[in-house]
């Protein structure tokens, strides 16, 4: 894809994604997607299922970890 792909917003407010880009990121109908306001854009982020999350942390440790406030 070197082309930009647009959308338009219809009236009810709905964008369709383009094939193209569903297509490439492997998107299927039902996914559900997070929206994080960036700038003046809006970044479109699918939400992982509950089992793609299983062992993701697996060996961290629950102590010695640094906090926002334990930062330079």
């Amino acid at each position: 894809m070197n082309m930009p792909v647009t959308a338009t917003l219809s009236s009810k407010f709905q964008i369709s994604i383009p094939k193209a880009i569903r297509a490439a990121q492997h998107w299927e109908a039902g996914l559900t997607f997070a929206f994080i306001p960036k700038g003046k854009g809006v970044l479109l982020v699918p939400v992982p299922k509950r089992d793609a999350l299983k062992g993701i942390a697996a060996g961290a440790k629950a102590s010695d970890y640094r906090d926002r406030s334990d930062r330079f």
